[in-house]
């Protein structure tokens, strides 16, 4: 492991429960990144102002990390853009298809004790390692 970053990864983790929390408690809502864009794409009335501060939140917390820590950017893209793009839609057809994303379930309904999150998020994380077993290791990351 040549970036084992234990600290940086516990406080990283404990930022996401506290803003998990700090929407749950107060609202009820559910800090799920999928249902809150679905929300803004198809809105409800008097519902789409918080969704759009909350993505615009993590929209703005992005450009802020880019100029305040620009190396943190610095990875390089092994994938051509055909791949990602079909990725991308592969990820938003299972989102759909779970009925939520790694955040809803794996954060925000896993800590509400959910065995439906707890099911979606072994499967997420099932099929992410598969697929890297099959890319990177069975094709000899050719792809």
């Amino acid at each position: 492991m040549h970036n084992f970053t234990p600290i940086a990864s516990l406080l990283g983790g404990m930022l996401i429960g506290l803003s998990a929390s700090a929407i749950l408690l107060p609202n009820g809502r559910i800090a799920g990144i999928s249902g809150i864009m679905a929300g803004v794409l198809k809105p409800v009335r008097g519902d789409a102002l918080w969704r759009s501060c909350f993505l615009g939140g993590l929209f703005a917390g992005g450009l802020l990390l880019r100029v305040i820590l620009p190396q943190a950017f610095d990875f390089g893209i092994v994938r051509p853009l055909p791949m990602l793009i079909i990725a991308g839609l592969l990820v938003g057809f299972g989102t759909r298809l779970g009925s939520g994303c790694t955040s809803g379930h794996g954060v925000c309904g896993i800590s509400r004790l959910s065995p439906r999150s707890l099911v979606a998020t072994i499967t997420f994380i099932a099929t992410g390692a598969l697929v890297v077993l099959i890319l990177n290791h069975l094709m000899g990351n050719s792809l």
